[in-house]
């Protein structure tokens, strides 16, 4: 209860905290969120690739808050895969830099995607995957915030890929 209503207020913050954007280096930025996770992983059937990254013009603190999200997720729906494989790469997109996480986990059926960002929606059993319901819904307010999109594509049983679009940084 007590993250859960951490959660909830983080959400709730986030409406009213000012955007400091600055240049972001994605790679070191994405290199340091991994290297937490793997310290703090027993999953020894981890496999993360990182591909190459450009900056992006943003919150830092903000877009950190978005890695860790999308890739706690990537890990957490992948682990019940004999190996669990995450690729983290980006491509550019209408003047704006894509970043993407694809895993090989759970899935989700795409007839549910519209609750996919909404607060409390699961889409997955609580007894399966753990979870407040909220990290997507403020994944999504912060990449607005952006003046970004987030989307999703999946599959059941063959994983999930989120991607988010962000500025470049500004020359």
């Amino acid at each position: 209860m007590g993250e859960l209503i951490d959660d909830l207020l983080a959400f709730s913050r986030l409406g009213r905290k000012e955007v400091n954007s600055k240049d972001i280096h994605m790679n070191s930025l994405t290199r340091g969120i991994i290297d937490e996770f793997l310290l703090s992983s027993s999953q020894n059937k981890l496999e993360i690739n990182i591909l190459p990254l450009p900056p992006a013009f943003g919150d830092q603190a903000l877009i950190k808050q978005v890695l860790v999200n999308l890739i706690s997720n990537a890990i957490k729906y992948s682990g019940k895969k004999p190996r669990a494989i995450i690729e983290i790469g980006s491509y550019p997109k209408e003047n704006k830099n894509v970043y993407y996480i694809k895993d090989n986990g759970a899935g989700f059926d795409m007839q549910y995607y519209d609750k996919l960002f909404g607060v409390f929606q699961r889409l997955h059993d609580q007894e399966d995957f753990d979870g407040t319901g909220v990290g997507l819904a403020i994944t999504q307010r912060i990449i607005q915030k952006h003046h970004g999109e987030i989307w999703a594509e999946s599959k059941v049983d063959e994983g999930a890929t989120f991607h988010f679009s962000l500025q470049p940084i500004q020359q």
